[in-house]
């Protein structure tokens, strides 16, 4: 770790780093003068936030498969582990790989943080509470998740990567932050992620109808993106003795027919909708109880959807038939 007179420079490994989440992690950790390793296969990641970060002399890229054994990269002060895909249509295209992700790849970060004990931040997810039968969610919930679905690969795989983080922490007493994230949009994300804010604002600004799954009563909470990184930073710095898992998300719950009607707010447009049958597992509601992120990490977010939505629909349009 080196000094500065004003501040402590140090060096992460981000992996993921080609995502939605990771891009703007390393960024907030470049633009903060921090020296930023980048891992990933770009099997999903979006290659522009790639080319984006290079543009960095303190940033450098590993394209490397977190299932496979990790390469020797020098050592760290701390690792966040944000690598799998996120979106439905993603990590449902090849849903062993998504599982193996998340397990094996949380089994190999572990053995690379073990020699010398550096903190490992893991990003798991509200999809741990399923379909949830409480609400809001509280870490206290086990969930409710179907464990045979077409979505368990996600959803069991990030429960099955909580279980190894904590056991190993309960055996060694290495240091381990868990997040459980909700719904995140904002600039980066890849507009063919197929997530329901990129969906609609990318459908919207074609002037095309939006694509509503279902009746569009059912709620999501969305939390944007740079109101959730500072959420990782407080839990970065949080105690040492305090593992999570931490709710991080915007409690204010809309329903997907509200999403759209801001969405055509924002543009100035009057919207179609072009309704189809719900997916399997589709959760019917979800909202954090993020009591525990005030209480342990003084964090909640700050950025209502408008204005979310305004510098998201800013950013997509900027890339508009831009490739990766």
């Amino acid at each position: 770790m080196a000094f500065c007179l004003w501040r402590v420079v140090m060096r992460y490994l981000v992996t993921g780093s080609a995502g939605f989440l990771g891009a703007n992690l390393c960024s907030r950790l470049l633009s903060q003068g921090h020296s930023v390793v980048g891992l990933d296969d770009l099997s999903t990641g979006f290659g522009r936030n790639v080319d984006m970060l290079k543009e960095s002399d303190d940033f450098e890229f590993v394209k490397h498969d977190v299932v496979k054994p990790w390469p020797a990269m020098g050592k760290f002060d701390f690792v966040y582990n944000l690598a799998c895909p996120a979106s439905p249509p993603r990590y449902q295209k090849d849903p062993l790989q998504t599982f193996r992700t998340s397990v094996w790849g949380v089994w190999n970060a572990i053995e690379y943080v073990t020699p010398n004990k550096t903190p490992l931040f893991h990003s798991s997810t509200s999809e741990v509470y399923g379909d949830p039968a409480v609400h809001p969610q509280p870490e206290s919930y086990w969930g409710n998740v179907n464990p045979i679905g077409v979505r368990s690969c996600y959803d069991e795989g990030k429960r099955g990567a909580e279980t190894i983080l904590m056991d190993y922490w309960r055996k060694t007493g290495n240091p381990v932050k868990i997040v459980r994230i909700f719904n995140t949009y904002g600039p980066l994300m890849d507009p063919e992620d197929g997530r329901v804010v990129s969906n609609f604002l990318v459908q919207a600004i074609s002037d095309k109808p939006l694509t509503m799954y279902g009746t569009g009563k059912q709620t999501r909470s969305f939390c944007y993106v740079d109101d959730l990184i500072n959420g990782f930073i407080r839990m970065e710095n949080s105690a040492a003795s305090f593992t999570g898992p931490v709710n991080l998300g915007n409690p204010k719950e809309f329903t997907l027919l509200e999403l759209a009607e801001k969405v055509g707010k924002v543009l100035g447009k009057k919207l179609e909708l072009n309704f189809r049958p719900l997916p399997q597992d589709d959760p019917k509601q979800r909202k954090p109880d993020i009591r525990l992120a005030k209480a342990k990490l003084g964090w909640e977010p700050k950025i209502n959807l408008e204005q979310g939505l305004e510098r998201t629909a800013e950013y997509f349009a900027g890339i508009a038939g831009k490739k990766k």
